[in-house]
């Protein structure tokens, strides 16, 4: 009988844990906005470690010609001269949050030079954030020129 108390409290323990370590790991809007505002912030002023603590270790970006473009690649350009942002913007963000996975829908607008080719940009935007052991992080991200 104490063996079978025993084994009821340590299960009810460890439930209650992994309860909690889930409830944790929900994703909230105000997270979500959080960490796309650290995002743009680290890009628009060229702070290239803001970019790189908001990035999954598996962070991809889809390129508008359909590359993947890795996390060192994102990371190494938010911080070079050879992508210069004049302005950027983000307008129309609406999201969709599924326990501790949300994906955002955003139009972003930016004007810049790079590599030495002028751009003048209105993008749809599709970012996967995740959150995972209290750490919110961006896993993906793809934008699509508006014409």
């Amino acid at each position: 009988m104490k063996r079978l108390m025993f084994l009821l409290v340590l299960i009810s323990m460890i439930t209650s844990c992994t309860l909690k370590s889930s409830k944790n790991d929900l994703l909230t809007e105000a997270e979500v906005k959080a960490v796309i505002d650290k995002f743009d912030e680290g890009w628009r002023f060229k702070k290239s470690e803001l970019v790189d603590s908001v990035l999954s270790e598996q962070y991809v970006y889809y390129t508008q010609s359909g590359k993947a473009f890795d996390r060192s690649g994102i990371v190494t350009t938010a911080g070079s001269n050879v992508y210069l942002l004049q302005n950027m913007e983000r307008e129309n963000l609406t999201m969709q949050i599924e326990g501790n996975t949300a994906v955002v829908n955003t139009i972003w607008k930016g004007k810049g030079i790079y590599h030495g080719e002028a751009f003048d940009d209105r993008q749809r935007c599709s970012i996967t954030i995740v959150k995972h052991d209290g750490q919110v992080k961006i896993l993906a991200e793809h934008c699509t020129p508006i014409k």
